[in-house]
């Protein structure tokens, strides 16, 4: 079963990009963030068609998140548990049946520029809400993914020029404090788990040739809980889909499981 996630920055401007990746590769799942759709906009026949479920989670103009798979998917759920007032679509759960039954969870973390302020604030206590519902992961011993845009960049070999993050919500130190607590209560880093090596990226932004330059971070990231790591049989990054016409800042970071 192949897992990927994508930040696609907006599905009407890679309604070109998006399919043409999927014809490429045919993931059996892919999570989607940024869509910056309603649920009533988004263009399912696009994937119905091509042998997708959809199920999404959408906000106008902003945030907006989504699966596409080729497996049926069960219990699916919308919204980060902890926080009944928060309206921002940011989490997305389902179960996918295959050989073997995962629960997959999308995210899309809060970026939290500027720092310091109440976006920094909202991305540190989303976090808390996001370790909370890792810890009820762990505890029910599931096979599962928790896949997304994190906006961390984990440790310095994750950027290519680390000294110009140090002061940015994605790269401070609070804020990997917070995703190490989260890894550190058993959770698998897919992308480490197999590379150690850095200029590993999956953003580029769109500003100053970062593209050309290679000037990259890793903010896209699959979280295993014990027992998908065992299923855990390849992952990789599929960095030329930035190269392509009309990209994302991002691209697909996957993995395969023996599911």
């Amino acid at each position: 079963m192949r897992i990927a996630t994508f930040n696609i920055n907006g599905i009407r401007a890679r309604a070109e990009a998006l399919p043409a990746w999927l014809d490429d590769t045919s993931p059996d799942v892919v999570l989607l963030q940024e869509i910056k759709s309603v649920d009533e906009s988004f263009p399912r026949d696009l994937f119905e068609d091509r042998g997708y479920n959809v199920e999404t989670h959408g906000q106008k103009s902003f945030n907006g998140v989504a699966i596409l798979s080729k497996l049926p998917l069960e219990d699916v759920t919308r919204g980060l548990p902890g926080d009944d007032d928060d309206e921002q679509a940011r989490w997305i759960e389902a179960t996918v049946v295959g050989d073997t039954a995962v629960r997959l969870c999308g995210l899309y973390l809060p970026n939290g520029n500027p720092v310091p302020g109440p976006k920094y604030d909202y991305k540190l206590a989303w976090m808390e809400r996001l370790k909370s519902r890792a810890e009820a992961l762990l505890e029910g011993e599931e096979v599962a993914v928790m896949a997304g845009d994190y906006n961390i960049i984990p440790q310095a070999e994750d950027a290519a020029r680390p000294d110009a993050w140090t002061e940015d919500a994605l790269f401070r130190l609070e804020s990997r404090e917070a995703f190490r607590r989260i890894v550190n209560l058993g959770f698998t880093d897919a992308i480490r788990a197999r590379v150690q090596a850095p200029g590993v990226y999956s953003f580029w932004d769109y500003q100053a040739g970062a593209w050309d330059r290679n000037d990259g971070i890793r903010i896209d990231h699959l979280l295993l809980t014990p027992q998908a790591a065992d299923l855990l049989a390849d992952c990789g990054i599929d960095a030329e889909v930035r190269g392509r016409t009309k990209p994302s800042d991002h691209v697909p970071v996957w993995i395969d499981l023996n599911a």
